[in-house]
């Protein structure tokens, strides 16, 4: 990759797009709130856009401290919006990078070019090559995996099959699509059934695109698990099943520096003794925290960083991504998945362990713009 940057006339201006349309929405917002907030304005000029749970664009106050989990509360997008403006627009065409606000009966105001979007979206309709198709549309430069990979990475059964392409271990699983549980329930309910027969209970039963642990049940029986598909039908009609694999949680970071990727320190992720598995609430209302470095061996250490990058190039990363692994009982490692933006607040294992490599987090932050900048959009 070139280390070449196109010299700007002026401080480069960061769009930072948050919030969205999916069931992490206030995920995003906590994680723009941190970014707001570490953002060296010194070097860049910042432009907040949310984007409404209902997915109107509109400009946000420029408020970090309104973007916080307080109280058990979670923010959102509709809070942080300006008033007095309306929607926001980005261009289509590739030749004109102008932002501009619309409102009822008004001529669109112009509010200037953005030189690189960091979009901090968690979840679909952002997250998942949707976002990312509009801005190679626009030709604006962006944070992060381009189209392909943010697919790949949020369709956790596609995900899978490419890391089986790629020779890399995935555990068992099973995948209930739309039209198959709505045509024939009995035939699909059967499958999962059959799968718990050869790998035993219990279950795992999540939404096949989506992330934080979100629509995701621990089914330790049959008796649980009609309701268990109904709460992952809720967030994603398409839904995955996995066998529980016994051992260690493990994550590792990869950042794309100018030679390449690079693996970060891995992390151990403790079981959260107050909940059934790492969900939603131990990630991010009880604040359960991870160990980092994980304690593992010299050669554990190797093997799951060269994994990390393994997995990286085989979804087409691009910017960063946050590998998640089991350390099994037989001491081999399983990939579970990968976030294409992961968790980006300052005390999320993504940042805490580059941090725990030598990279902080306001220079994390500073890297991933740099690399966008650096990278033209189309093919690539």
């Amino acid at each position: 990759m070139s280390s070449d940057i196109p010299t700007l006339s002026h401080k480069p201006r960061v769009a930072v797009v948050f919030g969205g349309r999916s069931s992490e929405h206030a995920i995003s917002v906590v994680t723009a709130g941190a970014v707001l907030n570490a953002i060296d304005r010194e070097k860049y000029e910042v432009l907040p856009i949310g984007i409404t749970a209902e997915g109107r664009w509109a400009l946000t106050a420029d408020a970090p401290e309104r973007m916080a989990i307080a109280d058990r509360e979670l923010p959102s997008v509709a809070e942080l919006a300006e008033s007095d403006t309306g929607g926001v627009l980005l261009p289509v065409d590739p030749a004109n990078r102008e932002v501009t606000v619309t409102e009822p009966g008004q001529v669109p105001k112009a509010l200037g070019e953005v030189d690189v979007v960091f979009p901090v979206l968690h979840g679909p309709y952002g997250e998942d090559g949707t976002l990312q198709g509009l801005l190679e549309l626009s030709g604006v430069p962006y944070v992060g995996a381009g189209v392909l990979a943010s697919a790949v990475g949020m369709d956790k059964e596609y995900m899978k099959r490419v890391f089986t392409s790629f020779g890399l271990p995935v555990g068992p699983y099973v995948s209930i699509r739309a039209r198959e549980w709505e045509n024939d329930p009995g035939a699909a309910r059967k499958r999962i059934v059959d799968f718990a027969g050869e790998h035993g209970w219990p279950l795992f039963v999540k939404p096949s695109r989506a992330g934080s642990s979100v629509g995701i049940t621990k089914a330790d029986s049959l008796a649980d698990l009609d309701d268990a598909v109904a709460e992952a039908r809720r967030h994603d009609p398409k839904i995955i099943v996995e066998s529980q694999l016994r051992g260690r949680e493990i994550e590792c970071g990869v950042l794309e520096f100018e030679d390449g990727p690079r693996a970060s320190v891995p992390a151990e992720i403790p079981p959260a003794e107050a909940h059934a598995f790492y969900d939603f609430e131990a990630k991010y209302i009880d604040s359960a925290t991870g160990v980092v470095p994980a304690p593992l061996s010299t050669k554990q250490t190797e093997r799951v960083r060269e994994l990390a990058v393994r997995a990286f190039d085989a979804v087409s990363g691009e910017g960063l991504v946050r590998a998640d692994f089991f350390l099994c009982e037989n001491g081999e490692f399983v990939i579970n998945e990968v976030n294409t933006m992961p968790g980006f607040t300052p005390i999320s294992m993504y940042p805490r362990m580059w941090q725990e490599s030598g990279v902080g987090y306001a220079e994390l932050i500073d890297r991933l713009i740099q690399a966008a900048l650096r990278r033209p959009t189309g093919l690539r």
